[in-house]
Order: structure tokens, then C-alpha cells, then sequence
């Protein structure tokens, strides 16, 4: 008997850095495990949207401390998360995965304008679709863009991996003795202060009541073994603190 899938359309948000070698900002080998990690949840019939950050290439925030107009930086910190979009669309379409990216930022020669029925379509069609150019406004991040984009989809969860498994009271990389959380609620996140997404982006998801995973990229299968309902992360919910 086939083991179905907890979870059957899924948004996975990705950051820039995710995508890093130790001397590439797009390096092809962790392209291509990213890609064969996604294709095994998409060879089990769950439909995947994708939203990349840009943070490898250029961050808005970043250029923004440094004396650059706020709105120019994060413009540039978008038209980062098309290059990454691309690279993650070559990775996917060598494998086979017919993919397609949307962005919020009309670039007709490399990607589709951003159309909410268009997008869905391409879902039921077994494409794997990629947001990119986040929500096409400055001061928004991209995890704002992947809770908005879930919800737009009408996704059951959105999955966000990062360099840990899960979420902690403190940085679990300065401090051996952070404390993981299994589940949390959207308000322990914003009360506690928590590292995982913007308060936007929180408030967001509190307010669909859309269920957020975090996991470890780095841990081979861990992208499956979450929308199975297995191994080792963080779900944030509605769960009563």
C-alpha cells in the first residue's frame, strides 16, 4: 500500500544563500541536489510552488544601510531572485520537472507576469511553479511573498528550509544550548521574538491560519520526510500556547 502524502500542494520557500557553494552565489551541484530533493516530492503527486530569495546575490536591507534608497535596493534585491528563479528552473527542467516562473515584475523575455489563475492552471497541470521578484513592491520580503503566494494558491502548508532544523528560543549556531521548539504558535513567534519570518509575514499566516514548517535544507530528504509528516522540524500553527 502506497503511503500517501500529508500535505498535497505545498509552497517551498527557498533562500538566496540555500543555493550557495563555498565560492559560488548560484553553485550547480547544490542547484542540482535542490532539485532532485524537490522532484521526489513532486514524483509523489503533490503540487509545489517555489519562492526564492535573493540574498546569495543582493540584499535590499543590506544596500539599504549602506546610504542606498531603500526602494532602489530591494528592486535590485527582486530582480536577484529572478536570476536565482532561472537557475533553479534549469536545475529542475534537467530533471525533468516541467517548471515555469511567474514574476511580480513584468520581465516578459525570461518569465510570465505574475497571474493568480495562470498559475494555478500550470498547478493542475503538474508544473512546479516559481514566484519570483517577491511581491513586486519594496519593503516586502520574500517570506512575506511566500505566505502571500501560499495563500493565493490555496496551499495546505507553506515549508520554509534553512541552515537548522527547526525553530529556537535562541541562535542554536552561537548558542549549544537553544532550545528547538517541535510545534510553536503564531503568537509565541511574535511575542518571544522568534527568528523565522518578518512580522508580516507571521501576522500573515496567523491571520489564514496557514500552517508554516521549517527544516533543514541540509538534511537529504528532509524536504519529504515534512510533507509526509515525518523527521525533524517545526511546525508553526494555531497551536494554543
Amino acid at each position: 500500500m502506497t503511503e500517501e502524502p500529508y500535505y498535497h500542494r505545498a509552497l517551498l520557500k527557498i533562500s538566496g544563500e540555500g543555493l550557495m557553494g563555498e565560492k559560488n552565489a548560484i553553485d550547480p551541484s547544490v542547484l542540482n541536489r535542490l532539485a532532485l530533493e524537490i522532484k521526489a516530492v513532486h514524483d509523489c503527486g503533490v503540487q509545489l510552488c517555489l519562492v526564492v530569495g535573493g540574498g546569495n546575490i543582493f540584499r535590499g536591507v543590506a544596500g539599504a544601510s549602506n546610504g542606498m534608497n531603500r526602494a532602489t535596493a530591494d528592486y535590485i534585491g527582486m530582480l536577484a531572485t529572478v536570476m536565482n528563479a532561472m537557475a533553479l528552473q534549469e536545475a529542475l527542467e534537467k530533471n525533468g520537472v516541467d517548471t515555469r516562473i511567474q514574476s511580480a515584475l513584468p520581465i516578459d523575455a525570461v518569465a510570465e507576469p505574475y497571474i493568480r489563475r495562470k498559475a494555478l492552471h500550470h498547478l493542475s497541470e503538474n508544473r512546479i511553479v516559481i514566484f519570483a521578484a517577491g511581491t513586486g513592491n519594496p519593503y516586502f520580503t520574500t517570506d512575506t511573498c511566500a505566505i502571500l503566494r501560499a495563500t493565493e494558491m490555496e496551499c495546505d502548508v507553506c515549508l520554509k528550509s534553512t541552515q537548522v532544523d527547526g525553530i529556537y528560543d535562541t541562535d542554536p549556531k552561537s548558542n549549544k544550548n537553544a532550545q528547538r521548539y517541535d510545534t510553536v504558535s503564531y503568537d509565541e513567534v511574535l511575542n518571544k521574538k522568534l527568528k523565522v519570518m518578518d512580522i508580516t509575514a507571521v501576522s500573515m499566516a496567523a491571520q489564514v491560519e496557514l500552517p508554516v514548517i521549517v527544516f533543514n535544507q541540509g538534511r537529504p530528504g528532509a524536504f519529504k520526510d515534512a510533507i509526509f509528516g515525518k523527521g525533524v522540524y517545526t511546525i508553526m500553527s494555531n497551536r494554543k500556547s
